[in-house]
């Protein structure tokens, strides 16, 4: 499938989730309404049958809104789903996916450098994972882990199975929820050869790019919103030298996220190779949307520090992209790799 083939749909998706989000936090059957979790799934099974460059806009938007949900994990679950070949199982989980009545979460790592932390054997699955996201929220948990002859398989996993913990991690972002997935002895229900790990955490590190690039634009609107109204010296701060280059320098910053992050978009959509763009995206974006929230707190001046500004929320939530699916020195450390 071409990676753009509907582009043209995606001013008209930005515009429904903006609006949507705007009005509130989506709780899951509002999310499921609007078709966000169908959005790759096939007509078939009651989706859209899009690609991921339409889930990335949707990202984009949940960052923009600062929105709480349980779309990142879904949506690494949807992956792991759709990654493998079709069959009864795995198709009546993705049309309950789209239907609102499954929430599957793919246990991924979101460390610097992540590996598959689970081992399948006679006795069941073992292992454990940090910083899974939305694991606690998940109607199944899919697994990526190693058999005892090493081949890779995805384990599905029911959250209230005997051997398995799900231990909520807090951080330092509210909007977020990651836990800590433990399994000692667990049974699974399914298991099926699988090969995309690789693929699912590009898709992960991905989304949070997305996410970081939209945050970061909400904040940049803020700002300018702000300095144009804030009057010192009888006129608007924006009109001050100073605060106009701190602008120009976050809508730089912007620009050039904005086409990094769309190049790895199309490349995880393709499928293929995209282990340079993912990189080069999560890394700038991160810096960015970490970089762009907190000049926006100072140009907001005293009320940019309070509670009530909000700036806090979206700092907060920057700070914690910044660090999952690994932080920009990690992926730097990677992208320099390929020149040795």
């Amino acid at each position: 499938m071409m990676t753009r083939e509907f582009a043209d749909l995606h001013p008209e998706l930005r515009s429904v989730a903006r609006n949507l989000l705007t009005a509130g936090q989506p709780d899951w059957t509002l999310i499921t309404q609007a078709g966000w979790p169908g959005l790759e799934i096939a007509e078939s099974l009651g989706g859209a049958e899009v690609s991921f460059a339409e889930t990335a806009v949707v990202t984009e938007e949940l960052g923009r809104a600062a929105a709480r949900s349980s779309h990142l994990g879904v949506s690494l679950g949807i992956g792991a789903l759709l990654a493998l070949s079709p069959d009864t199982a795995r198709d009546d989980a993705l049309s309950a996916t789209a239907e609102g009545t499954e929430l599957p979460v793919a246990v991924l790592s979101t460390a610097d450098r992540p590996s598959v932390g689970f081992t399948l054997a006679a006795g069941g699955l073992s292992g454990s994972a940090d910083f899974v996201p939305d694991a606690g929220e998940a109607t199944r948990l899919l697994i990526p882990a190693q058999d005892a002859e090493g081949t890779p398989v995805l384990v599905d996993v029911d959250p209230s199975a005997t051997g398995l913990l799900v231990a909520a991690q807090p951080t330092v972002d509210e909007t977020r929820r990651l836990a800590t997935v433990t399994a000692d002895g667990v049974q699974p229900a399914h298991v099926w050869p699988f090969s995309a790990t690789q693929h699912l955490l590009e898709r992960g590190t991905v989304g949070i790019a997305a996410d970081s690039l939209g945050l970061a634009e909400a904040m940049l609107a803020a700002t300018v919103d702000y300095v144009g109204i804030r009057h010192q010296f009888g006129r608007p701060i924006g009109s001050f030298q100073a605060v106009k280059h701190a602008c120009a320098d976050m809508l730089v910053q912007i620009r050039v996220t904005r086409g990094l992050v769309e190049a790895a978009v199309d490349a995880v959509a393709a499928g293929s190779g995209a282990g340079t763009a993912v990189s080069m995206a999560k890394a700038h974006a991160s810096d960015t949307a970490v970089a762009v929230a907190g000049k926006a707190m100072q140009l907001h001046g005293g009320i940019g520090y309070t509670w009530e500004s909000g700036v806090h929320v979206y700092l907060k939530r920057a700070t914690l992209n910044r660090s999952l699916f690994g932080s920009p020195t990690a992926h730097r450390r990677a992208l320099a790799a390929r020149y040795r």
